[in-house]
């Protein structure tokens, strides 16, 4: 790797003394979150998800469950009958059109696809229990009441924001389908994650999505809440933290990178989570694109060619850092690929072992950061042991983010901690 292309990414790699400077700032938000009467100052809002037990592994009965949180949702209708489960589902598309259409066509298209389904699974005469896992930022008011606080990850409905997601949904299902559903919880993808890990390990206290977007929860003792105004008969609560707008306050200006500031700029919501923009799939790919397009203008790749596609914005994408990551050591067959695919062609070994350094260096910045969230948390609830349910597109197909997490996981958590691991959640937030 040149020493040019090292230098210019430099400013990708964050010491531990700065990781656990930005843990400091990140609890202090999580604190002010917990809290009612200060969290309108807090970037991350820890709201309440009215849920205070975890699974048993004793549950029984049929249920549907719908899953949105991006360009697809899916529908599933499980059958819990204690440890044995069956699972069927299907997934649906989100047309662009409908990501930034009025709201009611959203919920209308869901209704539809609904509708489908249980005539497709032969469940359209029963009146079903079903979960509702929407993985936007909530502000829930009840198990199943939940008022969208903005819209993230591309959407921009109208006439949604501030209002009951659940009702909406509802009032659609009486429309295109004459109702036959009861929705009986709302629930965001972190707690369906942990709830499905749960499950299956009943150390599994921390939920967290890295996908298209991140977010996480974990067990809070409602003692630490102030004026909780739940069950108080039980003694923890999955607070779901809303963590991908930590820095929408400029707690991570310091860390900032000009590529950081652009991205944000050109995005659906500048200004806004600030902290996913550094840490989620839907934005590492561009990233990377950004500092190879800069190196390449800087005659340090390419002999300074550059393309139309990679000067396009959102060309590469996340799934091509992971393919190049994927190269073995000395190979650069996924490389050369995925630059033929940009228009860069007769490209040298040279130049992939850089563009592989840069994409490393950009998830390796992402793992480093999600890794200094889950250690503020594991440090917050101060056990010996804990598992973390994962799920999410960017730590599945990822090489080694895992690795690159436990690691740094294990710098950054206090020593009173002798056990973490992370568990992938085998289809969470739906299930």
């Amino acid at each position: 790797v040149s020493n040019e292309i090292r230098e210019g990414c430099k400013q990708f790699m964050i010491e531990n003394v700065t990781l656990k400077e930005i843990m400091n700032k990140l609890l202090e938000q999580i604190n002010l979150g917990l809290n009612h009467k200060t969290r309108a100052k807090s970037s991350v809002k820890c709201f309440n998800t009215y849920v205070q037990d975890l699974p048993t592994g004793r549950e029984r009965g049929k249920f549907l469950a719908l899953d949105l949180g991006g360009t697809n949702f899916r529908i599933l209708l499980i059958k819990l009958d204690g440890r044995h489960y069956e699972m069927q589902s299907k997934i649906y598309a989100v047309p662009a059109s409908i990501m930034t259409g009025p709201g009611v066509d959203l919920f209308d298209h869901i209704a539809s696809c609904l509708d489908n389904f249980t005539k497709e699974h032969k469940v359209s005469n029963e009146t079903l229990p079903l979960g509702f896992t929407f993985s936007f930022p909530v502000k829930q008011e009840g198990l199943k009441k939940g008022v969208l606080i903005s819209w993230t990850k591309g959407f921009s409905c109208e006439g949604v924001v501030g209002q009951d997601v659940v009702e909406m949904l509802k009032v659609a299902c009486e429309r295109k389908m004459k109702s036959r559903i009861s929705i009986v919880a709302l629930l965001n993808d972190t707690t369906g994650t942990l709830m499905s890990c749960a499950w299956k390990n009943h150390n599994c206290k921390i939920g967290l999505i890295l996908g298209t977007g991140t977010n996480a929860c974990y067990m809070e003792k409602i003692d630490n809440i102030e004026e909780f105004d739940g069950d108080h008969t039980k003694p923890y609560v999955l607070i779901n933290t809303e963590w991908g707008a930590f820095g929408d306050h400029g707690e991570l200006e310091f860390i900032t990178t000009s590529y950081d500031k652009e991205i944000d700029q050109k995005s659906v919501n500048p200004g806004k989570q600030r902290h996913e923009k550094m840490i989620s799939g839907m934005y590492l790919g561009e990233l990377v694109r950004l500092l190879v397009l800069k190196f390449a203008q800087d005659r340090l790749l390419f002999d300074g060619k550059t393309s139309e596609l990679l000067k396009t914005r959102d060309n590469f994408r996340t799934e091509y850092v992971s393919n190049i990551e994927s190269d073995k050591r000395g190979s650069f067959k996924n490389c050369k690929n995925v630059l033929e695919k940009l228009g860069i062609h007769g490209v040298s070994d040279q130049d992939c072992a850089n563009v592989r350094y840069i994409c490393e260096c950009v998830t390796r910045r992402a793992a480093h950061l999600a890794s200094a969230g889950v250690a503020t948390l594991i440090n917050k609830m101060n056990v010996e042991s804990v598992t973390v349910g994962v799920d999410g597109t960017l730590y599945r197909k990822h090489p080694y983010f895992h690795d690159l997490m436990i690691d740094k996981i294990l710098d950054l958590i206090s020593p009173n901690v002798k056990n973490v691991s992370l568990m992938l959640s085998e289809d969470g937030s739906g299930r």
